[in-house]
């Protein structure tokens, strides 16, 4: 009888050996292509190769940051980024040319402050301060006979050229209608796709799995459609028909969200509808007639209504708020100087600063010989020290396995490779590449160590493999020390921000649907009669009164609170997968996460309840305060703080 064992690694290693998967994605291996190795061309063959390298640079880093997504926010997702490098290498060529060594370290050291709070903002932001690091320390230990504004020109020309691509070239699926609305129209269709998958998994395990892929997808399609535009409002038919579709999706999630929480089984029949809407989406068709699910149960009835809302919206198409709001000065400032910003920027800080140290050092002290570069060190910490790319060990090993094998890739192609041809049809293939590197961290560091090494060797440098692993190694002893000092207030500030931002949505949406439950039974005449049930009050009344207005601040709460719990989720994970001095200080987040995720569904499934009947059962009662006293267990034991929860009456 032989005997099967499992082997289970730890975490930080199995982080580390995990890749995304998915398909290829042609479209920007085209775009790749056609970035940074043209632009080096055409610059090689007007005889500026200085500029081309550093535009080649802009190009590349466009490329890290060109995602699946709609046009519309590549704008943001590149633009933004590449606005926040052209400023780093202006500021990096200044200070590189006028101050001393020390000066120079102590003004990167408070630009990684401003640029590490920068990051906890959100994901543009977090490019954005990448790039601006990265482009200060080019800046500064580059030398090129350009001025500061024509590199930071050069730069945003490169970044500028891929972006264009991007919005020029049509993608898969761009053939159904308007083409600049394919991203969109694909993000929308996936919504309506995992409402189906999530109305199959009723009443079964992956019901909860699916619910989290239906907030992925909604999550997606609100940012695609709420890219930058130069008019407040959607200015053509097409993108007025998608912003109607995306709307009419909401009640419809609600609907099943709320069937996944009674956890009765659903027929097949319920799904049939959604994916009718899905096909409608992408084939920019009509919808046709859609099957009627069963009317038996309030969710059913809200998921019936809701399918004949969509249809009556899809034929109509007039466009509707997205149910998102804009973030204002105040919030970035928040996220910036919150717990999660401070350590995230000391952090950074202090990793960016003795790089710096360590490479002006290094670079005065002849350890380089004759090369005059000494960016690679502080723009490698740049990258080592990102938490929203993995774990810290796991960004380590990475990084230096990548470092090593992109480095001795690139010996050996500068040998058999013609000068510069060789090199610069390196450099595309190398851009092509990224989009798929992207998936795994080293990968791309693999792929980018090639592309930056023939670029300089472009540019006039002899070649440096070797001294590109001995830097990127030093780098990783560097973030690995000062990833583990400890630092001023508590560990796991992210974390810890991230999960009481989830706590305040939920708490937000909470307190909207009650008072939409206290209107229902004063509007039914019947009163209120409040029972003590842990602080729940339990409301009486017949009928159900549905105000527009307020449902639709009862989607954006919903989508807020959903969307809030997802980032808290994504942050969690990647802290587990620290090393156990690491991890322990985001102990009992997980737990704390699940339990707001459980209190927003039950408050998804008591809105649709109430919208159906007008008032809350006994179950609904009772499992809101249930799941309010885990919640008071688990701030009493103090794991983690979490906004105290309380409702009103």
């Amino acid at each position: 009888m032989s005997r099967r064992v499992a082997l289970s690694l730890p975490p930080w290693l199995a982080h580390a050996l995990r890749a995304q998967r998915g398909p290829v994605p042609w479209n920007a291996v085209l775009r790749g292509a056609l970035a940074a190795g043209p632009v080096l061309l055409v610059a090689v063959l007007a005889g500026r190769e200085s500029l081309g390298v550093v535009a080649a640079i802009g190009a590349m880093l466009a490329g890290i940051n060109d995602r699946p997504g709609s046009r519309r926010v590549s704008v943001k997702r590149i633009g933004v980024p590449a606005s926040a490098g052209a400023v780093g290498l202006l500021v990096g060529t200044q200070a590189g040319d006028h101050v001393g060594p020390v000066l120079l370290t102590l003004l990167f050291t408070l630009v990684g402050l401003a640029a590490g709070g920068l990051s906890a903002v959100g994901p543009v932001s977090s490019a954005a301060g990448t790039q601006l690091l990265v482009a200060s320390a080019i800046g500064a230990g580059m030398p090129l006979p350009e001025a500061g504004w024509e590199r930071a020109v050069a730069y945003l020309v490169g970044a500028g050229w891929l972006l264009g691509l991007r919005l020029v070239l049509p993608t898969p699926g761009s053939l159904a209608g308007d083409f600049r609305f394919d991203g969109e129209r694909e993000a929308v269709a996936r919504v309506y796709d995992a409402v189906a998958a999530l109305l199959d998994a009723v009443g079964s395990d992956d019901a909860t799995a699916r619910r989290v892929a239906l907030t992925a997808a909604l999550d997606h399609a609100q940012d695609a459609l709420a890219g930058p535009r130069l008019r407040r409002y959607a200015s053509s038919a097409a993108e007025r028909r998608l912003h109607t579709q995306y709307a009419a999706a909401l009640p419809i999630a609600e609907a099943a969200t709320a069937l996944a929480w009674t956890g009765d089984p659903v027929s097949r029949r319920s799904a049939a509808g959604p994916r009718r809407l899905a096909a409608a989406v992408r084939d920019n068709t009509h919808t046709g007639p859609l099957p009627a699910p069963s009317r038996s149960a309030p969710g059913l009835r809200a998921l019936d209504d809701a399918l004949l809302h969509a249809a009556e919206a899809f034929d109509r198409g007039k466009g509707s708020d997205l149910h998102t709001r804009r973030q204002g000065l105040g919030d970035v400032l928040r996220a910036a100087f919150g717990a999660g910003g401070r350590e995230y920027g000391l952090r950074v800080a202090l990793c960016f600063g003795a790089s710096v140290a360590v490479a002006q050092a290094l670079h005065h002290t002849r350890w380089y010989g004759q090369h005059e570069h000494w960016y690679w060190l502080p723009a490698t910490t740049v990258f080592l020290v990102k938490p929203d790319l993995g774990p810290l060990v796991s960004r380590v090993l990475c990084r230096a396995a990548g470092t090593v094998l992109g480095a001795l890739l690139f010996a050996g192609f500068a040998v058999v490779l013609p000068r510069p041809e060789g090199l610069i049809a390196l450099v595309a293939v190398s851009g092509a590449l990224i989009p798929v590197a992207t998936r795994h961290f080293a990968a791309q560091t693999a792929v980018v160590t090639v592309l930056v090494l023939a670029l300089v060797m472009v540019g006039g440098e002899p070649q440096a493999s070797a001294g590109r692993i001995a830097e990127t190694l030093l780098a990783c002893a560097i973030v690995l020390i000062v990833g583990h000092l400890p630092m001023p207030g508590q560990r796991a500030g992210g974390v810890r921000a991230r999960l009481a931002a989830a706590g305040e949505a939920a708490q937000a949406y909470l307190a909207h649907v009650l008072r939409e439950s206290d209107a229902h039974a004063l509007h039914a005449g019947a009163g209120r009669d409040t029972e003590a049930v842990t602080g729940v009050g339990a409301v009486t009344g017949v009928g159900a009164v549905v105000d527009p207005d307020s449902r639709t601040a009862r989607w954006t709460l919903r989508r807020e609170a959903y969307r809030a719990l997802a980032e808290a989720r994504t942050a969690i994970a990647l802290a587990a997968a620290e090393l156990p001095p690491l991890a322990r200080h985001s102990e009992g987040a997980d737990e704390v996460a699940a339990t707001l995720e459980r209190l927003v569904d039950t408050v998804t499934a008591c809105a649709v309840h109430l919208d159906d009947t007008g008032r809350l059962t006994a179950r609904h009662t009772e499992r809101l305060a249930e799941l309010l006293a885990e919640l008071d267990r688990e701030r009493e034991r103090g794991h983690l703080r979490i906004p105290e929860l309380r409702v009103a009456g």
